[in-house]
């Protein structure tokens, strides 16, 4: 029988979602606690990887067991051996061809600025030095969703078969005086494309790219012409559609 759960975490303390040989992942700690309550090796595949010291407001991953479970008894027990820094919201029975990657249509990510001196924002926003121009940055923003290719954001010696992504939405929201986020939705993310995507994006907004060379940037395919990757920490994973 197949489950998905639905959980968020602060990726402050994770090497990323993915188990890593030398450092805590946040996979984990999901399968240790599985295991744990159900007595049994559970293994769990989650909807996509986000990297060092990203957040998931919104992840889902899947695992199998072979009887039946009180999916709510099961995420408060899991709930109750979990760090703080990780929350899950619900476990529920799906059929058993659904796969946390392979059958998601969509993940959303937003990425966090803002531009003031906030001891409460630090840890989960970029902090921009510079003057932007937003207007600007979602015209660019705009230009994404008329390409498929986007090795320009892809990590260097990635292992991924395609850069192909078909982006559907992209683009820079207010939410205060000083603050705003970058929201994109796409089919499938490359490995760093996001943050590299928001560090080129910012170079449009301090007037070091034109919107050409932007345009450019893409149709290169390059990453060494594309801005640099942002930080993590104001990264999140907002949300999976199925």
């Amino acid at each position: 029988m197949r489950y998905f759960i639905t959980l968020g975490y602060d990726g402050t303390p994770f090497h990323g979602w993915q188990i890593q040989p030398n450092g805590i992942s946040v996979q984990e700690v999901l399968q240790k606690g599985l295991s744990t309550i159900l007595r049994k090796q559970i293994d769990v595949v989650g909807a996509g990887r986000t990297d060092t010291g990203v957040h998931a407001r919104t992840m889902v991953a899947h695992f199998d067991f072979d009887e039946e479970l009180d999916c709510a008894q099961t995420a408060y027990r899991l709930n109750r051996i979990m760090p703080p820094t990780i929350a899950i919201s619900k476990v529920e029975r799906v059929a058993d061809d659904m796969h946390a990657r392979f059958s998601a249509t969509s993940r959303t990510y937003h990425y966090y600025i803002h531009a003031c001196r906030d001891p409460f924002l630090r840890h989960f926003s970029w902090r921009t030095p510079y003057e932007l121009d937003f207007d600007l940055m979602n015209e660019a923003a705009r230009i994404l969703m008329e390409y498929e290719d986007f090795g320009a954001f892809c990590k260097s010696n990635s292992d991924t078969k395609t850069t192909i992504c078909h982006v559907t939405a992209a683009q820079w929201h207010r939410t205060g005086e000083y603050t705003w986020y970058f929201e994109i939705t796409a089919n499938r993310f490359l490995r760093n494309m996001v943050r590299a995507i928001v560090g080129t994006l910012v170079e449009v907004g301090r007037k070091r790219m034109t919107l050409e060379q932007f345009r450019q940037v893409i149709e290169q395919g390059q990453r060494t012409k594309a801005g640099e990757s942002m930080p993590g920490h104001a990264l999140f994973l907002e949300k999976v559609d199925y």
